[in-house]
């Protein structure tokens, strides 16, 4: 069962992270947490044509070539200096998608996926997808439990407009 969560929630989900949504839904047979152990290189690749349709740019492969470099700083006469890599991007929506897999909660990926997006140039909304369940313990549960203490807090300001969380 697909899983979400919108940020902040006093606000509903906008329509293009609807579609992300209905996206990893018809692909949830593939790579449920339940059912299947796919790393996170290999949920992208089955969300890749959905993603594209909505407009995304999707890596292709861990080489330089094939990542998608998102800018975060910009140096003299505008050259970019410094830039993040992101699983998927539409620069249209502003959008950052970042899938992870066993590393999300144990190696606190999410944590890495959340600064990188508020430091990204021009973009206001971030998807983390997580298993809803790795190694027997609740991914999901606790990166919400994680987002709904930072927002219930309301003791740091994030320059995103929403992060959507998917629990696949």
């Amino acid at each position: 069962m697909i899983n979400w969560q919108y940020y902040p929630k006093s606000d509903s989900v906008p329509s293009h992270l609807r579609d992300v949504v209905e996206v990893f839904e018809e692909q949830l047979n593939v790579f449920s947490s339940e059912s299947n152990t796919l790393n996170s290189n290999e949920v992208l690749e089955h969300l890749r044509n959905g993603l594209e349709v909505l407009g995304f740019q999707v890596e292709k492969s861990k080489s330089t070539a094939d990542k998608i470099h998102v800018p975060v700083l910009f140096g003299r006469n505008g050259k970019l200096e410094k830039s993040f890599d992101a699983d998927a991007y539409s620069q249209s929506q502003k959008t950052v998608i970042e899938v992870e897999a066993g590393r999300a909660v144990s190696n606190y990926q999410f944590l890495k996926d959340l600064f990188q997006a508020c430091m990204m140039h021009e973009v206001d909304y971030l998807v983390i997808a997580v298993r809803n369940v790795y190694l027997n313990k609740k991914d999901f549960e606790k990166v919400i439990a994680f987002f709904d203490t930072l927002y219930a807090s309301n003791r740091i300001a994030l320059p995103l407009q929403g992060i959507l969380i998917v629990g696949y």
